[in-house]
């Protein structure tokens, strides 16, 4: 029997198997709504007191349909599971059972195994050039993929946050099918696969929800990106419910990634969506939940949620790293070894305090939560595509600081995220891209000159054409990995220390994960620290870290088994630790 449990959404248009597909849509303010599919015919709905229109008729898959409001209004399926014509074409009906799994009883993976590689489907050359890699991934040492957002965007250019067709994975990458077999082959490989999903907005091209159901989304709540959507009313509650089930169980993923959470009131829908979740899935899968929470609500991770991503983490080592103290960076300038050590020992750098960019609390403490509890990166999409010119790490730290950074990521007992290219420190940029209609082309590049012009490097008439234009194909074009690079000379040394650093991980940190704590930290100078977590066997695992230019002196040295150094350096000396250099140590519960 497999893990996976079957389930009827209610929205949307569902092909069953006695060659019939059952049509649903939630529109309370429409007495008559009809299905049109592509010959022209046309299929009365039923309404039910609770606003839901609804038929069953014969229709096969692959038959593109439309609901028609009134005579002179159709509109594609807001749950349409796929769409492949675009935003604003017809939806087509998909067998969501023909696809015939090799891994029908995959369960996932513990937490603690996590190492996570986020990556863009679009910039990889779509589902199937992905399975291309996945052996390499493998090899690597990759446990999870987590794909950047799938749901149907207008163009065949986008990040993936201006979807608005949540059921639909984009068409512009391959078919249902291409993704599922990219899953499949996933899984083969003892890969998980996670999804980035967007419950906090909807894209401002092709939304046609709030074409016909204004009331489904907030008429007093903004976002950053628009209207706020009302998780008040129980339709919307189940539209988004739905589609995590879908994801989970109809296309095998392992694990979600909740967008910018801390834009979705009220709260108390994300703690009960995971329990609802949990609820309706096989007991025994490993199914993982993850959250981009700019509130550092601590709350959410005891509720259920697997781990945050920590963006203050990687703000203090950013800094740390670059000097840059622009913008948000400005929040970690005063201290940033202080902060990046408060964040790997006890996961928030922001636990209360008031933030300097915004002057309000932010936090809560989190000291109590387990390392697992936060994902650490040095890069992610967010942090090298909104830099203006989409630079990464790798272009602007010398590589034996980045060397540093990585046994730091892939040795810490948080769970390290990598970002596509990452592991063979590839410059390849990461910009900003889009592929709207040209009036709202216009509207993004302007804004995004506007939001660049907060920066001095940017801040005028003059420098503003030295940002790529984000509708541009060529900017996409400039985005897309070259994966033979990795097989150039200078990269080799790169991956193969990313390589080493991840098999020192899963043989001697993964298996000692479950319960571990912070234990102690010590700052030398700035970019210089010891920090140490008792692991769930009771020994210390301790990290040495030097990232500055001067070699130090530690009055205590260090003890115990040495998992992994950077410096080369005869391991009998343990009173200094040189300029750019990293030691990690386990040692029994009892040795001081």
């Amino acid at each position: 029997m497999s893990p996976t449990v079957s389930f009827l959404p209610k929205w949307g248009a569902w092909y069953q198997a006695d060659g019939t597909t059952r049509f649903r849509i939630w529109a309370p303010h429409y007495e008559q709504i009809s299905v049109v599919l592509e010959d022209g015919s046309e299929m009365a709905m039923s309404k039910n007191e609770e606003g839901w229109h609804e038929t069953c008729f014969s229709c096969q898959p692959g038959v593109r349909y439309s609901y028609k409001l009134s005579p002179d209004t159709l509109i594609p399926d807001p749950a349409s599971q796929f769409q492949p014509d675009d935003v604003h074409g017809k939806s087509a009906i998909v067998d969501q059972h023909a696809y015939q799994w090799r891994t029908p009883q995959w369960l996932g993976r513990p937490w603690e195994e996590t190492v996570i590689y986020e990556l863009h489907v679009g910039t990889c050359g779509g589902y199937s050039a992905i399975i291309k890699q996945l052996d390499t991934l493998s090899d690597l040492g990759i446990t999870a993929i987590e794909l950047m957002p799938l749901s149907e965007f207008p163009g065949s250019r986008n990040w993936g946050y201006d979807g608005v067709f949540p059921y639909a994975p984009e068409s512009s990458y391959g078919s249902p099918n291409d993704l599922k077999a990219l899953i499949d082959a996933a899984h083969e490989r003892h890969i998980m696969v996670f999804l980035d999903v967007v419950y906090n907005h909807f894209g401002p091209e092709g939304n046609v929800l709030s074409q016909y159901i204004p009331e489904f989304f907030s008429s007093v709540r903004q976002t950053a990106w628009g209207q706020a959507i009302n998780f008040t009313l129980p339709a919307v509650q189940d539209f988004f419910l739905d589609n995590a089930l879908y994801w989970l169980n109809i296309y095998h993923i392992d694990g979600l990634r909740l967008d910018a959470v801390h834009a979705i009131a009220p709260q108390s829908w994300l703690q009960d969506l995971v329990h609802k979740i949990r609820a309706r899935c096989h007991p025994e899968r490993h199914i993982h939940f993850i959250l981009e929470n700019e509130n550092n609500d601590a709350s959410l991770l005891r509720a259920g949620y697997s781990a945050q991503w920590n963006d203050d983490a990687h703000n203090a080592l950013h800094v740390l790293l670059t000097g840059e103290t622009e913008g948000y960076y400005g929040n970690f300038a005063q201290n940033p070894t202080q902060d990046l050590v408060l964040a790997l020992q006890e996961g928030f750098v922001y636990q209360g305090q008031i933030s300097p960019d915004t002057q309000k609390p932010r936090g809560q403490p989190s000291a109590d939560l387990s390392p697992t509890s936060f994902i650490f990166f040095l890069q992610n999409h967010d942090q090298i595509g909104n830099r203006a010119v989409g630079d990464r790490l790798s272009t602007q730290i010398e590589s034996a600081v980045l060397s540093v950074a990585h046994a730091l990521l892939l040795l810490s007992p948080h769970i390290p995220m990598l970002f596509m290219g990452e592991e063979w420190g590839a410059k390849t940029p990461f910009l900003y891209f889009v592929s709207h209609s040209d009036d709202l082309n216009r509207l993004v590049r302007e804004g995004r000159q506007k939001e660049m012009a907060a920066f001095s490097a940017f801040n005028s008439q003059e420098k503003a054409h030295l940002i790529p234009d984000p509708a541009s194909p060529e900017t996409f074009r400039r985005s897309c990995l070259d994966w033979a690079e990795r097989n150039q000379p200078e990269y080799a040394e790169i991956y193969e220390t990313v390589k080493k650093l991840i098999a020192v991980r899963q043989e001697h940190i993964v298996p000692r994960l479950r319960n571990a704590r912070a234990a102690s930290s010590h700052i030398w100078a700035p970019g210089a620290f010891a920090v140490s977590w008792r692991m769930g066997d009771d020994r210390l695992l301790e990290l040495f870290v030097n990232f500055s230019d001067t070699d130090i002196t530690m009055l205590t040295g260090y003890a115990g088994v040495v998992l992994y150094r950077s410096d080369h350096q005869d391991r009998k000396i343990n009173h200094t630790l040189k300029s750019h250099s990293f030691i990690a140590t386990l040692r029994e519960g009892s040795e001081r």
